[in-house]
């Protein structure tokens, strides 16, 4: 046997250093490559959310408990008092008996409308939600099927009727779920969006004017209160809710949310610069410069109500801003024309 071919002994800990003349052995790791494509197979591993602090069982048994004994006492106080009035007068009594049922009625009808204006609040959320993931992915069948949700939630509306009937006839030839979608907003959705920026800022401009006017700050507190519910209302007709006083009030969380994570109720540097750049300040009295002041809050609101109530996404940079709405307040604070 020659002497390159003896057999050798090397050395492969890692720490050990090597001799002094004795060659050394690098040592590479190769992946798999099965194992590589299984990996990349697997779905992403999700970062774990935090669970927000439910009910005790203790809490939910007390509230149940609490829940149940309300109930008991309310039906027992009911019948005794139609107890009460049979003992009185036959004829009373069948007349209790019948306001009780359509009390009974009415109060079947308020739940099923307030159900039915959170589903609306719900669905449009959810909506929005997964349009969002779809346009992210270009998912055409999942757009579709988006697409034709959202035209049976403006089925009962007529003026809608055209738009509907071109996103029926597109369905086949545009493929991509981004152009569909995109087709979907200009359609369906941007004629409500035009809409809704009319009346937040006429209902801005009322606001500027009543309290630039007014002579008490408590009529400007209600006056105030009174526009922001009913432009919440009608805003949320606009895109197609109809909540009830349950659906107004999660509405109004949500509003609220919307707010505090776009910054409050505070001002844009646009609108700052433009009340510095005219002079404001210093050319108007304080009362009238409250009135432009409360008609820029009213217009923020109205735009976090937007962004809640919109059954799709904006486009990015497409976000309606506080000047597109409350813009004309601060040319013209008064409402004067030229």
């Amino acid at each position: 046997m020659s002497e390159a071919h003896k057999p050798r002994v090397f050395r492969l800990e890692a720490d050990s250093a090597p001799r002094q003349g004795a060659k050394t052995v690098a040592i590479t790791e190769v992946p798999d490559a099965f194992q590589a494509e299984t990996l990349a197979a697997l779905p992403a591993e999700q970062p774990l959310k935090p669970q927000a602090a439910g009910f005790s069982f203790w809490s939910k048994l007390f509230w149940s408990a609490l829940g149940g004994l309300l109930s008991m006492a309310v039906g027992l106080w009911f019948w005794r008092l139609l107890e009460d009035l049979f003992r009185t007068n036959l004829y009373m009594g069948w007349i209790g008996t019948g306001l009780l049922a359509l009390a009974a009625l009415a109060l079947l009808v308020l739940i099923i409308r307030e159900a039915r204006g959170l589903r609306s609040l719900d669905a449009a959320t959810i909506l929005r939600d997964e349009a969002e993931l779809i346009a992210a992915a270009d998912d055409g069948e999942g757009a579709r099927q988006v697409v034709r949700r959202l035209i049976a939630q403006q089925a009962s509306d007529p003026t809608t009727a055209g738009a509907r009937q071109q996103m029926q006839e597109h369905f086949s030839a545009i493929i991509d779920g981004r152009g569909l979608l995109l087709l979907a907003e200009r359609l369906l959705i941007l004629p409500r969006d035009a809409q809704a920026k009319a009346v937040i800022a006429a209902a801005a401009k009322r606001v500027s004017v009543v309290t630039a006017i007014s002579p008490r700050a408590i009529v400007d507190v209600l006056f105030v209160a009174a526009q922001s519910v009913m432009l919440t209302r009608k805003l949320a007709e606009i895109y197609g809710a109809r909540p009830g006083t349950l659906g107004f009030l999660r509405l109004g969380r949500r509003v609220l949310g919307h707010l505090a994570i776009t910054g409050g109720m505070a001002m844009t540097d646009s609108v700052l610069s433009q009340l510095v750049g005219h002079g404001l300040a210093a050319r108007l009295s304080a009362k009238l410069g409250e009135g432009v002041l409360n008609g820029l809050l009213t217009a923020r609101v109205g735009l976090a109500v937007i962004a809640a109530c919109r059954p799709l996404p904006f486009q990015p940079g497409d976000e309606p801003r506080l000047l597109d709405v409350a813009g004309d307040i601060i040319a013209n604070p008064l409402g004067k024309r030229d």
